[in-house]
């Protein structure tokens, strides 16, 4: 349980830091957009992305990339990161 309420609050933080760069980046061009799960990847470490999808399609199921998860990476992530957050710590709660 310490552990699911641990990974929940940095979930938390992750999405408001998330949610924080939509807003500035809101102010700066005077519009809005949410940044992608597969953006914030690509920008962190683009070796490690494309080295996920190698080793899924290679090694994995190819049928899960394409269709899955790239889908999941076009959602846009401080929605998803505090709403997986938010359910998280609630069901880890004491």
């Amino acid at each position: 349980m310490l552990i699911g309420r641990l990974i929940g609050r940095l979930l938390l933080l992750a999405g408001l830091a998330v949610a924080a760069w939509d807003g500035l980046n809101w102010l700066e061009t005077d519009r809005f957009r949410f940044i992608t799960g597969g953006e914030i990847w690509f920008t962190l470490d683009v070796d490690s992305l494309n080295g996920a999808q190698a080793a899924i399609q290679r090694y994995g199921v190819p049928e899960l990339w394409d269709p899955v998860i790239q889908t999941i990476l076009t959602w846009p992530a401080a929605p998803v990161l505090l709403g997986v957050g938010v359910v998280l710590a609630f069901l880890c709660r004491r």
